[in-house]
């Protein structure tokens, strides 16, 4: 396993943020060939898990910097017949809202400066999310990039209705452990360029 990151001796958020720190350096370092072999295979994995849970709505995220590319995964689930979704952000210290969202939409720049669906597009509440992160462990536990918005989210949602969070990452992104705090939301699957790692079944 790649970069397992510091001992566990700092406080909680000053160890999240070597990690975040850590994992983000190493993102930057995947290759056009890596890139290439994860989008191949998150756009199989994402069909096939899409097929076998059978989401009214997926949602995915708008990629920048390193992230991996998840619109060619929406792309084919469109294709496919299903509904899909691109995350809101409201508002500092909420929850994101998921507009309606298809290749071609226009989009306009959020307050994060990512795309996001126009305001005139439908709120809808996924079931499947596929969701970005810093770094994760293979107890489904993810470290996002310091806001909280996929943990407010995927709280709502799951105290509304069954969801799944699959989270899409490279390899080197995976460390040892995770620290995990009350408010952490966990993932059920994570979706590598190597490997889909199956936590549980919510």
């Amino acid at each position: 396993m790649t970069g397992l990151g510091p001992p566990l001796t700092s406080t909680t958020p000053d160890l999240k943020a070597e990690l975040r720190r850590s994992a983000l350096a190493r993102r930057k370092t995947v290759t056009p060939e890596l890139r290439a072999r994860l989008t191949a295979r998150l756009v199989r994995e994402g069909l096939r898990l899409s097929r076998l849970w059978q989401p009214a709505v997926v949602s995915g995220f708008h990629p920048i910097r390193e992230e991996p590319d998840v619109l060619a995964l929406l792309a084919a689930l469109v294709d496919d017949g299903f509904d899909v979704a691109l995350p809101v952000v409201t508002g500092r210290g909420t929850h994101l809202d998921f507009r309606s969202w298809r290749p071609g939409d226009l989009t306009a720049i959020g307050p994060m400066g990512i795309p996001e669906p126009l305001e005139s597009a439908p709120v809808v509440d996924p079931d499947l999310l596929f969701t970005p992160l810093a770094c994760f462990d293979r107890r489904g536990r993810r470290l996002g990039y310091g806001a909280g918005y996929y943990d407010r989210s995927l709280a709502r949602l799951r105290a509304m209705k069954t969801i799944r969070a699959v989270g899409v990452a490279y390899g080197v992104c995976e460390i040892a452990s995770v620290p995990y705090e009350a408010h952490d939301q966990s993932l059920d699957v994570v979706v590598t360029e190597q490997e889909t790692i199956f936590v549980s079944e919510r």
